[in-house]
């Protein structure tokens, strides 16, 4: 498995993202089957599975040896369908403030379907730190 992390030009949305994580990522995806991506996405309303072109002008990747298909298949199935969390993301990405809205943003689902602690708390580029991390151990 891997982490995917977007790159590309995007949206107006992308490029606040990248401009307020100061980050070259907007987006992430966790790759199963080298072919789908997991995550919640703007685009597609919310939580679900897609094939995806792997673009690499576009796309960043980090192998995940330690990661756990099943623990991303079993967040899936409890999720699929789940709206994005518009107000999640401005409330803990942007104002850095405690929130419980309904939904998930791309790097909290990324980062619950890896195991990560406190999903909430990452953003793409932080959830690629932590990744790096990991591997390193």
């Amino acid at each position: 498995m891997q982490l995917a992390l977007y790159k590309g030009r995007g949206s107006l949305g992308n490029a606040l993202i990248r401009w307020w994580t100061k980050s070259e990522y907007s987006h992430c995806e966790v790759v199963a089957l080298s072919q789908y991506g997991y995550s919640s996405s703007i685009r597609d309303g919310g939580v679900r599975m897609k094939r995806i072109d792997w673009n690499p002008e576009h796309w960043d990747f980090i192998e995940l040896p330690w990661a756990d298909i099943g623990c991303v298949t079993e967040l899936y199935v409890k999720t699929a369908g789940e709206p994005y969390g518009y107000w999640d993301l401005l409330t803990r990405q942007i104002f850095n403030r405690p929130g419980d809205a309904p939904g998930w943003f791309c790097s909290e689902w990324c980062a619950a379907a890896l195991g990560f602690a406190s999903p909430q708390i990452y953003s793409p580029a932080l959830l690629a730190q932590a990744c790096r991390m990991r591997n390193a151990e």
